[in-house]
């Protein structure tokens, strides 16, 4: 009991929202609307006893609403192939590996076919670790190291403690830094527990990593909307992480977030579809000014390339969500997850300029969807890789794969992949 009461410092938030004045630019729709404030603080000082005691109790029934752990851990060495893993839904978790626990359903087949390696859309890659992670996102930090996270815990649909991070100095090696940001004990705003679907949620989506004007930053959304921005107190990969922005509240609601930073410097967010794209002040407290709103200039009208919900609304978007923004050989590339021919893909748009319009949207990594671009020390570029379909060879751990570009500016899978990531090693 001891040990719970300093992990939860009084953890609440009162879930109600204020009205909040518009921001600039904000732009039109649910989806993409600015936070309006959301009230609540840090922990209350000078509590009397009896009553810290009530709260305590009321915290610990809140976070032993679900069964299983809020963290994954530093997961497990790979045993063969690697294929199986996990499938994570409203309904519960689904798995298939080495390592069960009594929480999760063995009903696994067909959750993972691997015909997208038997097609020859796909590498017969293995994962980096035994692992359970949805979203992975890897990005190389200041020190020369490349960092890793994701959503992690055992049912991360419903809950999990917070953002986990891994290190590696090869992409091969990673060593487990741990929980470095966590909701009792750094949270503000986002303590709350939320309703969704008919339950109770509180989960780190979809965590982002960046090394940006010398330090670190971290973005995420937490379920099922509402989007922190924070930076390392520190400098440090680690943290500790406070908040970045000028107002204890959301940067917006939606999910999916990704942080930019072009060559002068500018640092630009999106997040969902990607459908709007803003430059952030320079001390990343805000916007610096109006959302612009992305244009595709040449829609791929094809069905069997959108999920139903972008066909509904005529296909004229790059994707519906897990946005991504780089740059590459002087163009700029922006995307989106979509059911691309039943695959879970991150679909590219190409441009000279930030704001578009873009062009030539295609599928990159098949299945690679939920994760992002990044370059190596030697120059290569990587997807990161997690399975979200049932094409993939295995599905919710972290994974990479090798990509190169065509003269036209596409992303696709290099022909070359490392040894060490194939599962016969050829």
């Amino acid at each position: 009991m001891r040990q719970f009461l300093l992990n939860h410092k009084i953890g609440f938030m009162d879930e109600t929202r204020a009205e909040g004045g518009l921001q600039p630019g904000r732009p039109p729709g649910r989806d993409f609307s600015p936070a309006k404030g959301r009230s609540g603080a840090k922990a209350p000082r000078g509590l009397k006893p009896t009553l810290y005691l009530i709260l305590c109790v009321i915290a610990f029934a809140q976070s032993g609403r679900y069964p299983g752990s809020g963290t994954s851990g530093p997961g497990e060495p790979v045993k063969g192939d690697g294929w199986g893993g996990w499938r994570t839904s409203a309904d519960g978790v689904a798995y298939r590996g080495p390592y069960p626990k009594q929480e999760w359903s063995l009903k696994f087949d067909g959750l993972a076919t691997a015909s997208a390696v038997t097609r020859g859309l796909l590498p017969a890659i293995r994962p980096l670790a035994e692992l359970h992670m949805r979203d992975t996102y890897i990005a190389r930090g200041g020190d020369g190291n490349y960092y890793m996270t994701g959503t992690t815990g055992d049912n991360p649909y419903w809950f999990n403690d917070g953002v986990e991070l891994w290190r590696s100095p090869d992409l091969q090696h990673w060593e487990y830094i741990g929980l470095v940001w966590n909701f009792d004990v750094d949270g503000t705003w986002e303590r709350a527990w939320h309703h969704y679907n008919g339950k109770q949620t509180r989960a780190v989506w979809a965590p982002e990593l960046h090394y940006l004007r010398g330090t670190y930053v971290l973005c995420f959304a937490v379920a099922p909307s509402g989007i922190a921005l924070l930076r390392s107190r520190t400098g440090k990969p680690e943290g500790p992480y406070v908040n970045a922005l000028s107002t204890d509240r959301p940067l917006a609601e939606g999910t999916d977030p990704t942080l930019f930073e072009d060559e002068d410097g500018s640092v630009y967010f999106t997040y969902g579809s990607g459908a709007y794209v803003g430059r952030l002040e320079d001390d990343l407290t805000g916007l610096a000014e109006p959302y612009h709103r992305i244009e595709l200039e040449d829609p791929d009208h094809n069905p069997a390339h959108h999920s139903g919900e972008c066909a509904a609304h005529g296909m004229n978007d790059i994707g519906r969500e897990a946005v991504v923004l780089f740059r590459a050989n002087g163009r700029y590339y922006l995307g989106a997850a979509d059911d691309y021919e039943g695959r879970y893909s991150t679909c590219l748009a190409t441009s000279e300029r930030i704001y578009g319009p873009y062009r030539r949207r295609h599928e990159s990594v098949p299945g690679g969807g939920g994760t992002g671009f990044f370059q190596d020390k030697e120059g290569n570029w990587w997807s990161g890789y997690f399975g979200n379909d049932t094409q993939a060879p295995f599905r919710e751990k972290p994974g990479i794969v090798r990509v190169e570009f065509g003269r036209d500016g596409t992303v696709r899978v290099a022909k070359n992949q490392p040894k060490w990531l194939l599962v016969d090693g050829k």
